[in-house]
């Protein structure tokens, strides 16, 4: 059995060759991280695995992807790029990897919480354009941070918010426990938070989930982390909360559009900051994601 790395950065690919071990499947590695969904069919050459960073796959690309079996997503957000239930109907099953970047992601949800309460981002531009922007930013000891799920990533961003001396509640769709945080319903996180934070997977159940309702019914003046992903959010009602001053500031990592084009309106607002997706991009994250998906190889051929 034969896979294909089909869109590796350099970085990634070194990572990916030195973890390599004797008796590991066959797995070439394409050093290109810009493949067009049209081009996997060449890319993969009839190999039965596809590892898979950020490349689309399209049910009707995948039907011409002759021998695909598996594809190993090199995250949990397989969703954006692909549908796993119609894969499935092809035969083609979708394997996710999850914790690997928790820590990472938690700090640069951290990290967007307070720039947004500082407006260290928006300084920062003005003092490039010459000019002395200095306004009250909002205090984040003794405040109120919401998380709308708890799994790994929200429990990381809890321990770091305790130890900051915030209060922290969640929300979750299934029970949950953790030590000194509290869990409430979903009305009163939002009604109580000073900080809402994103931590939800992308289904068709989460889709648009922060929906216009929801957001009027946040604190006026919250702040909004999302490092989650970006349609978990009506963003037309984000926009408008942030315009009208309903949200003070949104740190944002993910978006409904990727790479987020010069001229959308968040690029506009003076109130947001912006990270290219890059909340899990850590050395650390990527020596655990990368050996994630060679034990996902591992585990597929001896099955086989």
């Amino acid at each position: 059995m034969r896979g294909v790395f089909v869109d590796a950065n350099e970085a990634l690919a070194v990572i990916f060759e030195r973890l390599t071990k004797p008796g590991d499947p066959e797995v070439s590695i394409h050093r290109d991280p810009d493949v067009a969904s049209d081009q996997l069919a060449d890319v993969l050459g009839g190999a039965e695995i596809a590892i898979v960073d950020h490349t689309a796959l399209p049910t009707e690309v995948a039907r011409t992807c002759s021998g695909l079996k598996h594809v190993v997503f090199l995250g949990t957000g397989a969703r954006s790029y692909m549908n796993p239930e119609e894969l499935s109907q092809l035969g083609i099953a979708v394997h996710l990897i999850r914790g690997y970047g928790d820590t990472a992601v938690a700090e640069s949800t951290i990290a967007l919480m307070w720039a947004a309460a500082r407006g260290i981002a928006q300084m920062d531009r003005e003092m490039r354009a010459g000019n002395w922007l200095r306004e009250d930013g909002m205090q984040l000891t003794g405040k109120t941070l919401g998380l709308i799920g708890f799994g790994g990533i929200a429990a990381e961003v809890a321990r770091i918010a305790l130890g900051g001396g915030m209060r922290v509640i969640a929300w979750n769709r299934s029970p949950k426990k953790s030590s000194r945080v509290e869990f409430v319903e979903l009305d009163e996180l939002l009604t109580e938070s000073d900080v809402v934070s994103l931590h939800l997977l992308l289904n068709d159940e989460t889709r648009g989930f922060i929906s216009r309702a929801c957001i009027e019914a946040m604190k006026p003046g919250v702040i909004l982390v999302n490092t989650a992903r970006g349609a978990l959010v009506d963003e037309d009602a984000m926009i408008e909360a942030l315009q009208s001053g309903q949200i003070r500031h949104a740190g944002l990592d993910v978006f409904n559009i990727e790479p987020l084009p010069v001229d959308h309106p968040l690029t506009k607002l003076p109130n947001v900051t912006l990270s290219a997706h890059s909340a899990f991009r850590t050395p650390e994250a990527s020596e655990n994601l990368i050996e994630a998906a060679w034990q996902h190889c591992r585990r597929i051929v001896k099955a086989k």
